[in-house]
């Protein structure tokens, strides 16, 4: 028996004991939070699934993992299949597996605290069609069968300064003082960690990657706040930094606040509040106002000065892939480096800069097969050697006090040519690229309307990908952050119906998958700014390139690319030159500089 047919068979026997019939694991914590603290990896840990995204339910008979299209092919290499069904979503939801599966009359059991209160209402719609019902757990029974499971995080908060920040707490508050005024609201929970460390300008380093703190805040009308974190995790410095109008309260005194709520309008985030919080709430005699948590949209709209620090980040950062990439050339022909040693060059090369606080994601580092699953982890039993005369993809980024970076290079290794098919998608995936940096929108734009900009050359080939071309991104926090997102329309969710606002940065990375041979993926981080158009009528958006590092010329076929393509491309690599040539030396140099050598003919 396997270690993870043994712990699903422990879970089993748990939900026996806590008679119930099934029991719904997500990758999830408290604060419904993308990636999450070692001791929430309840699905990695029952399944041996890596990725960041999925669920599973577990029944007395069966058992099935849910994953999107971007873990189609990794699930399958991770999770026994003998064990588990494989479930796609969006195609099929959890609560409609479950109004299939599940008996009629079972007791399906849920934590409250790593569900959003949505999905347990509809979860519980369709196993009552089933005749069966939801049941919150007061105690998660993986917990109570992982006998090493690791302890939260102690790991001490941090002030993050104003000269990064560009604003300060106070008046953060204050702006969120005035959303509650306006809306008749007398406070409001503040539960994903990106929102509480933005709201009072500190960060952690209780989660892999990004750096938060584990907390939650209550701010109310009057722009005083509490803020609920275990006590040994602030120092002198932090409580000097907060100020008398933020409370310092203790983890275990948060539930207990909610229930003094009485006669209360408390406005609660649905998307980002899980299931407890309203339950604490209601049980309390609040009024609870469902709204979007006002932070949200601040917090993705850069000030001057954030939009300042991402770009030194870049420069920063695009210096060290440059390096990464001169090496690469030296190195990756020869078949000696694996996919783990080229991530660990590439993070030393960001070390030397001497500010990389973090990575802001595992390094995707993909050779041949394994580039084509977009979300691939490398580790010991996935390593591959990167072979001469194969694709190899590389997605990455670093944590840096004034910024966050995510750039994706695909790169191809030689010292034989491409094949046509490998030119003709790179260079589609290319033009994509190119389309969507070059786009021109009015204010009131979708991130789903200008999707198809980066999927258009792709498709005239019969091809496409499966995933979103673009995300918000953080400064100094999330590398994956809401409420704008570049991807196909998905009835207003995620993102992809959130007007574009100048201000807000966002990934740009289409790409392309052909399973048991490669990926492609050309990334680039973007800012929305306004544009001058003379005798326009309305206002105007068009995107900053903030990411810079040589694109690899190997994989273009020229014939496919237009007059303003080229011209891009040349543009781009000028600027390449500009903000990265000055950060280097030597052969590293000259390499560069060839690198960004004018494509364009005639």
């Amino acid at each position: 028996m396997s270690t993870y047919e043994a712990r699903l068979g422990a879970l089993r026997a748990q939900l026996k004991k806590d008679q119930l019939d099934g029991f719904v694991v997500p990758i999830c914590d408290e604060h419904m939070s993308e990636y999450v603290g070692d001791y929430a990896q309840r699905l990695g840990w029952l399944t041996g699934f890596g990725g960041s995204a999925g669920s599973a339910v577990v029944l007395s008979e069966e058992a099935a993992i849910f994953t999107d299209g971007r873990y189609t092919l990794q699930v399958r290499e991770q999770v026994d299949g003998q064990n588990w069904q494989y479930v796609g979503v969006p195609q099929t939801s959890i609560a409609d597996w479950l109004k299939e599966h599940a008996p009629a009359g079972a007791r399906i059991g849920y934590d409250p605290w790593v569900h959003t209160k949505g999905w347990v209402e509809s979860a519980s719609r369709a196993l009552k069609a089933k005749g069966a019902e939801l049941v919150a757990v007061k105690s998660n029974p993986i917990d109570a069968v992982w006998a090493d499971q690791p302890a939260k995080s102690d790991a001490k908060l941090l002030v993050h300064e104003d000269r990064y920040a560009g604003q300060n707490s106070a008046e953060k508050r204050a702006a969120v003082a005035e959303w509650l005024t306006d809306n008749g609201v007398d406070s409001t929970v503040i539960s994903a960690l990106d929102s509480v460390a933005w709201l009072l300008n500190v960060r952690g380093s209780d989660v892999s990657n990004t750096p938060v703190a584990l907390s939650f805040v209550l701010a109310h009308a009057d722009g005083t706040a509490d803020l609920f974190v275990a006590p040994e995790k602030v120092d002198d410095a932090v409580r000097a930094h907060l100020g008398n109008a933020v409370r310092l309260r203790t983890p275990e005194e948060f539930v207990p606040a909610l229930k003094a709520m009485n006669g209360k309008r408390i406005a609660v985030d649905p998307d980002r509040a899980v299931a407890a919080i309203f339950g604490a709430l209601k049980d309390g005699g609040a009024t609870i106002v469902e709204a979007r948590d006002p932070t949200i949209l601040p917090k993705a709209i850069k000030n001057p000065v954030e939009q300042e620090g991402h770009r030194a980040a870049q420069a920063r950062d695009g210096a060290a892939l440059s390096r990464y990439l001169h090496w690469l050339a030296q190195e990756a022909h020869k078949g000696e480096l694996t996919e783990l040693s080229a991530a660990a060059q590439l993070r030393a090369f960001r070390e030397a800069t001497g500010m990389l606080k973090d990575l802001s994601f595992d390094t995707i580092s993909a050779a041949g097969p394994n580039g084509a699953s977009p979300h691939y982890k490398v580790d010991e039993k996935t390593n591959r050697r990167i072979d001469p005369n194969s694709i190899y993809l590389v997605d990455s980024g670093g944590q840096y006090l004034d910024g966050t970076t995510d750039v994706t290079r695909t790169i191809w290794v030689g010292p034989g040519e491409p094949t046509a098919e490998m030119k003709d998608r790179y260079t589609r995936v290319l033009k994509g690229h190119i389309a969507l940096a070059l786009a021109v929108f009015p204010e009131g734009t979708r991130g789903a309307q200008l999707d198809t900009l980066a999927r258009a050359a792709l498709w005239q080939a019969g091809v496409d990908y499966a995933h979103g071309t673009g995300h918000g991104v953080g400064s100094f926090l999330a590398v994956h952050e809401g409420p704008q997102r570049i991807g196909k329309f998905s009835g207003g969710q995620a993102g992809t119906d959130e007007p574009l606002q100048a201000g807000m940065i966002l990934s740009n990375e289409p790409g392309y998958y052909k399973q048991g041979e490669y990926g492609i993926r050309i990334e680039n981080l973007i800012l929305v700014e306004e544009r001058t158009i003379e005798g326009a009528e309305g206002r105007y958006f068009g995107f900053e390139t903030l990411t810079f590092a040589p694109i690899d010329k190997a994989l273009v076929d020229t014939s496919l690319l237009t007059r303003d393509e080229l011209r891009w491309w040349d543009d781009y690599h000028a600027k390449v030159l500009k903000i990265v040539a000055p950060q280097l030396d030597g052969d590293a140099l000259a390499w560069v500089t060839e690198g960004c050598a004018p494509l364009a003919k005639g």
